[in-house]
């Protein structure tokens, strides 16, 4: 197998969380543990086949646990692991700068809205 190069360390970052999707979706995790419907409810935009995509990538990099309860009707709840937890840091920051954005972006007159403000 040849040796995997980055040129900088965000690079391997990106790699794991980059995307349109996962640090939304991880950014919900790390306040709950959550179901896939919750998930799915809690970000309307996504389909049911991306959210499962990226999902199972996430767990497949150890970052989200999936724990399948053995019960009818099935249920299945996702969660950090600890290697996902030492991400929430930076999905904070990330939050906060997004806030700060939007803030600046309203001051300037553009019709926005911000639905939920990061509470951690």
């Amino acid at each position: 197998m040849p040796t995997k190069t980055y040129h900088i360390g965000v690079e391997a970052t990106m790699e794991i969380i980059g995307g349109k999707w996962k640090s939304i979706i991880l950014c919900h995790l790390r306040h709950r543990t959550m179901r896939t419907g919750e998930l799915a409810r809690a970000i309307p935009q996504i389909s049911q086949k991306m959210l499962t995509q990226q999902l199972r990538e996430l767990e497949a990099a150890n970052i989200v646990s999936r724990h399948v309860f053995h019960q009818v009707p099935p249920k299945v709840e996702y969660a950090l692991t600890d290697y996902g937890e030492s991400l929430s840091g930076i999905l904070h920051e990330l939050c906060v700068w997004g806030e700060d954005n939007i803030d600046r972006r309203q001051a300037n007159g553009e019709a926005i809205t911000l639905l939920s403000r990061d509470d951690v």
